[in-house]
């Protein structure tokens, strides 16, 4: 294919473009701004072309040493399924886990609740005896007392009916409080504490009626009973300075109030 030329040797031309003679002998006009154009869109083809050969063969790389396609494909559909069995069985665990954990708790709580009946129990029980205890040893010590022996003309039971309230059993010792609540201390052993006889005699000597308890005060002569409203309906009975038994009928018959303490 060459150009062609007039007779002075210049390009022959056909609507402005250049005519070239093919090996053939036909004549044809070039244009060149469509071939330029129809280059260029070959060109960026061709290019797109090799990048989507080399985006494939990038990616052909990580599936080197694998001829069988559809033996890989299996073999991954089967991982798959050995991965969901795994996150199926994780599950199964941690439902396992959460309810060993809450049986577990209730044991626990169960237990605590047990042993916090039982520990009241034992407390209630441990208060009871305590309670029986101490009034025993309070009980015993007016029982025992020689002041109430030898100065009282009433019976200890009805001394404690009076004055039982006054004394509490602290640290295991036997501790007074007269009528302000303070603690009685002893006069013959300043800051001590008075010992049962002493505090007793503390309270008694604070004790308005204490004329009408003691031995040798509030009696007049055998069977009297001493004091107003004798004779008549309201003639007291028993005697404050007679037998055990005389004194209590009249105390009895004077402080109904202690009789029933």
């Amino acid at each position: 294919m060459k150009l062609k030329l007039d007779e002075q040797g210049n390009v022959v031309l056909q609507d402005g473009k250049p005519v070239y003679i093919h090996d053939d002998g036909k004549e044809v006009a070039f244009d060149a701004p469509s071939a330029v154009s129809k280059i260029t869109a070959l060109n960026a083809e061709a290019r797109s072309h090799r990048e989507a050969k080399e985006a494939a063969e990038t990616k052909l790389k990580a599936f080197d040493g694998i001829e069988d396609g559809e033996a890989a494909r299996k073999a991954l559909e089967t991982i798959k399924n050995i991965d969901e069995g795994k996150l199926i069985a994780a599950g199964k665990v941690e439902e396992i886990k959460a309810a060993a954990q809450k049986a577990a708790q209730e044991q626990v709580a169960a237990a605590s609740k047990a042993h916090a009946e039982e520990l009241a129990r034992t407390k209630q029980a441990l208060d009871n005896v305590t309670g029986d205890l101490y009034a025993e040893k309070i009980g015993g010590s007016f029982t025992r007392s020689k002041l109430i022996s030898e100065k009282f003309a009433i019976p200890a039971d009805l001394v404690q009916a009076r004055f039982g309230s006054a004394f509490k059993v602290e640290d295991g010792k036997i501790v007074a409080y007269d009528q302000a609540g303070n603690k009685i201390f002893s006069r013959a052993r300043p800051g001590d504490l008075a010992d049962f006889d002493e505090a007793l005699e503390t309270l008694v000597d604070q004790y308005p009626y204490k004329e009408q308890i003691l031995k040798g005060t509030g009696a007049s002569g055998g069977g009297a009973g001493g004091g107003p409203g004798a004779g008549g309906n309201n003639q007291l009975k028993g005697n404050l300075g007679g037998t055990r038994e005389e004194r209590t009928a009249a105390i009895a018959s004077r402080f109904p109030e202690l009789s029933k303490g």
